[in-house]
């Protein structure tokens, strides 16, 4: 079932860069590594790989809680990203978790859309 294959395609990464580039980057810097005590790190943390859910809320409500992560605690506020369309959120999501050294399942428009339904 292509749905939990790891594989994902060349053209939803370069569209998904393209996101993160205009949205992401700043806070997070261009090789994920966030910026220590402010920003997270997006490279193997339980956000990135855990559950699609957990993270496509994060995009769609923003964060506003010190979070912890391999012992150091970042407390930089990110704004909602809701006005980014479920394919942009899809894509950037997938991009993330496929780049910076990690490799899990791809997102898709359908899993932000059910989602963005449970939030509104």
């Amino acid at each position: 079932m292509a749905f939990d294959s790891l594989a994902v395609d060349k053209a939803t990464m370069e569209r998904g860069k393209k996101v993160y580039t205009q949205f992401c980057m700043t806070c997070h810097q261009i090789d994920g590594g966030g910026v220590p005590g402010l920003n997270p790190p997006l490279e193997k943390t339980p956000h990135i790989l855990g559950s699609k859910t957990k993270l496509i809320r994060i995009i769609l409500k923003g964060m506003n809680t010190h979070e912890e992560i391999d012992g150091e605690t970042y407390s930089n506020i990110m704004a909602p990203h809701d006005h980014l369309t479920d394919q942009q959120i899809a894509d950037v999501l997938t991009y993330v978790r496929n780049s910076f050294g990690n490799k899990a399942i791809a997102i898709t428009p359908g899993d932000v859309k059910y989602v963005r339904a449970t939030i509104k």
